[in-house]
């Protein structure tokens, strides 16, 4: 008798969660609160219901070969970077064509997910949910909680003394739609992330001035890279990923910093990183020419208010203040668990892989979406949903739980003693996570045995962007056409592009043409040699550390 599984949401992760249950034998069912699938994704006029949607203008900032279903490929004419519509209309062409909406039951509330009292040896829970008034109780073998990162709007109003004598508007990004209302108005938007810096380029076309603040500052970068293609294809690559093992991080950084403000000069422009704060960046291709034309202008984080202005950190005063909207972020919860589960699931340090609570006897829940990567989460939930739906079934094994907690909990303490550095909000490395978990699923790529093997596809797959469809080539889950979705992922990116056909001269051979002629036989050979000593990378890094720290210390310094 197949396993039941409950999902709790119909998003991206929710939809894909679905189809793993359904790849795994497993039956799901699935529950969402509003009237249709994909989540954050489907755009209303206003957020009334209390969930978070995207707003009107949002385009994507990962390219479509990115951050697509692993299995299904965005259509070869969608653009690389798309608009919430065309999104969701690949959510619902994934979900037709893989028949899961009659798993879906609309329109129902999820009130409680309580373990059975015979949980210990069963691993069963008690799913209370609500349809139109009407409650009812059903038992599921496992359940997987799809509700991500956006839920609560976090609104840190105590922090800025005097917020509640100001007199204009204030609202949280969760409330902003469309720039209609705003015009002709002056505008603080405190917050730079990805959404501050949407929404304040967005009002900067029609509002009198807006005003961006920002504690941290960010690094920005852009949709497309060297030659116009999409950053992600350009910077998300495996060869990449072995250099920074080898090269000493701080090198690395300095490279980095220095490509970033050739671009522009992130000083110059009010946007360098505060000194002793982590680095992050954002993705913005209008927010420097703002600046530039002065629409927008870049302030320090504000110590307080006035009934119509705003006082800055560096003592700076702007009046006549119209609107303040806080870009802050949210907060996750899980209202429906009991405790000790419903505090533990919202620290990251006792998920195990940020996937399983380490505080159950059983591996039966899963919290899938809760992460953040430096690059895509549809990609990294979809891998999350493969290797949970295979511990459901006892395909794959994870360590015993209370060593985990064991060891989670010291973690903690040292945290908060300030021995350790808590990590468990930076993004983590894309590559290396999603290498983890498929190294645990059994889909994880062999490079070396790719190369002996399929030439041609370990060239791109070693030296081209990591896409998803590297992880169906081998294993559980393989799907047999992942070699060619590989080999043709650059013709779908350049189709869309291809609007207005200009006949080509004839071009003598390029060097890149030598170099996939020549370079995998070569590689091929580094890394055999490579591999034949644990101890190379350790070495290599250590000696260009001591070589590059007195050489940096000395460029700095000119």
């Amino acid at each position: 008798m197949a396993k039941k599984v409950a999902v709790i949401g119909a998003g991206v992760s929710g939809i894909s969660s679905i189809k793993c249950c359904v790849d795994e034998d497993l039956e799901p069912t699935c529950f969402e609160r509003s009237d249709d699938i994909g989540g954050l994704w489907k755009f209303t006029e206003s957020s009334k219901d209390g969930m978070t949607r995207v707003y009107k203008s949002l385009v994507t900032n990962v390219s479509k070969e990115m951050s697509c279903y692993s299995d299904f490929p965005f259509h070869e004419d969608y653009p690389n970077f798309m608009n919430h519509e065309k999104f969701w209309d690949y959510l619902q062409e994934f979900a037709e064509h893989f028949d899961l909406l009659k798993y879906i039951q609309f329109k129902t509330t999820v009130c409680s997910i309580t373990k059975r009292p015979d949980f210990s040896e069963t691993g069963q829970w008690d799913v209370v949910t609500e349809t139109e008034g009407k409650q009812n109780k059903a038992v599921f073998d496992a359940v997987m909680v799809c509700t991500g990162h956006f839920l609560n709007p976090h609104l840190p109003l105590e922090a800025f003394p005097g917020i509640h004598k100001f007199k204009g508007q204030i609202l949280h990004s969760q409330e902003y739609k469309i720039p209609e209302g705003f015009q002709g108005k002056r505008i603080l938007v405190i917050g730079l992330g990805n959404t501050g810096g949407d929404i304040a380029v967005e009002l900067s076309r029609t509002a009198a001035q807006v005003l961006l603040s920002t504690r941290t500052g960010t690094w920005v970068v852009g949709r497309s890279a060297d030659w116009g293609y999409p950053f992600n294809m350009m910077t998300i690559r495996r060869y990449y990923s072995f250099i920074a093992q080898v090269l000493p991080s701080r090198f690395l950084n300095w490279i980095q910093e220095r490509k970033l403000n050739k671009r522009f000069n992130h000083e110059d422009y009010g946007l360098s990183i505060t000194k002793g704060k982590t680095a992050k960046f954002i993705v913005n291709d209008e927010l420097p020419n703002c600046i530039l034309c002065g629409a927008i202008t870049m302030k320090t984080s504000v110590m307080e208010f006035t009934e119509t202005s705003a006082v800055f950190e560096d003592g700076t005063v702007e009046e006549n203040i119209d609107v303040v909207i806080f870009t802050t972020g949210y907060t996750f919860s899980f209202p429906f668990f009991e405790e000790p589960l419903k505090s533990l699931c919202t620290k990251k340090i006792f998920l195990y892989k940020h996937v399983f609570p380490l505080n159950l006897e059983r591996a039966t829940l899963a919290i899938i979406g809760l992460l953040s990567l430096k690059g895509s989460i549809l990609s990294g939930t979809e891998l999350q949903a493969r290797w949970a739906t295979r511990v459901f079934k006892g395909l794959c094994k994870i360590p015993p739980f209370q060593k985990l907690m064991m060891e989670a909990t010291e973690k903690e303490q040292l945290i908060k003693r300030g021995v350790i550095k808590d990590t468990s909000k930076d993004k983590l490395d894309y590559i290396a996570y999603m290498d983890d978990i498929a190294a645990c699923i059994g889909t994880k790529p062999s490079i070396p045995l790719l190369f002996l093997k399929d030439p041609r596809l370990a060239w791109e797959v070693f030296f081209g962007p990591c896409t998803p469809y590297q992880y169906r080539l081998v294993g559980p889950g393989k799907w047999d056409g992942a070699r060619n979705a590989i080999l043709t992922q650059w013709d779908r990116t350049l189709k869309p592009l291809k609007t207005r056909i200009v006949p080509d001269s004839s071009k003598p051979a390029s060097m890149s043409h030598y170099l996939k002629a020549w370079g995998a036989p070569v590689l091929l050979a580094s890394l055999l040699l490579i591999c034949k000593s644990s101890l190379f990378l350790k070495l290599v890094r250590d000696k260009l550390q001591d070589r590059m720290s007195p050489y940096l210390v000395s460029l700095w310094r000119g």
